[in-house]
């Protein structure tokens, strides 16, 4: 049974709280607003009040956390040196995210499947994943040709495709790897998993560089 929310905590915040934790249990399809009132203990009518339509709560939703790995990127985007590696771009744009998935608590453990879900959803592509994460895929994407100058365009995007995929299944946690491993890999062990996929990216994007045929 999920547990209730505080209730010493600010309206807004429980909506949100709860939404967040519905929507990754249930997807977008799978929950109301009045579920998620009913999660949160306030009144239907305040979170049209806060929100607006159930569409609008889901991308409040996963705003608010973006917000915070955004700037968390930015910072360590800022820090690498001008001419930076591929494993240090990658380990920029990742580390975040492990981090909040590791020790932010709960709430960022419902957020990263509800953003695997989003993800893999056309339905938000531009109203979600490239409005509020693009600026800061372009700061990955320029450090790359900087660390990869023989890295056509295509290839260069590609590779970006590849690392989000990955992320979002690592962060997701589904446990996938659990049954297919017989228990040999457990998808609770983010920073074990953490030490293999930046080598595993960083060698998939040399390997992409060093092609010989940069059409195929």
């Amino acid at each position: 049974m999920t547990a209730p929310l505080s209730p010493g905590l600010p309206t807004k915040q429980r909506i949100l709280d709860a939404a967040e934790r519905l929507f990754a249990e249930r997807g977008f399809d799978g929950v109301s607003l009045r579920d998620i009132t009913a999660a949160a203990g306030v009144e239907l009518a305040l979170a049209n009040y806060h929100f607006g339509p159930k569409k609008e709560l889901y991308v409040a939703v996963i705003r608010r956390r973006a917000s915070e790995i955004n700037d968390a990127r930015r910072q360590r985007f800022s820090e690498l040196p001008v001419m930076p590696s591929v494993e240090n771009l990658i380990d920029a744009f990742a580390r975040p995210y492990l981090e909040k998935s590791v020790h932010g608590g709960p709430g960022w453990k419902d957020y990263a499947r509800l953003i695997a879900q989003t993800a893999n959803s056309a339905r938000w592509t531009q109203v979600v994943m490239s409005a509020l994460f693009d600026p800061v895929a372009e700061l990955f994407i320029v450090g790359m040709r900087k660390a990869l100058p023989g890295l056509t365009s295509r290839d260069l995007y590609w590779g970006f495709h590849f690392l989000l995929g990955g992320m979002t299944m690592t962060f997701a946690e589904t446990g996938r790897i659990d049954l297919l491993s017989e228990g040999v890999c457990r998808a609770s062990e983010l920073e074990v998993i953490y030490a293999r996929l930046i080598p595993f990216m960083a060698a998939g994007y040399r390997a992409l560089a060093g092609k010989v045929d940069q059409n195929t």
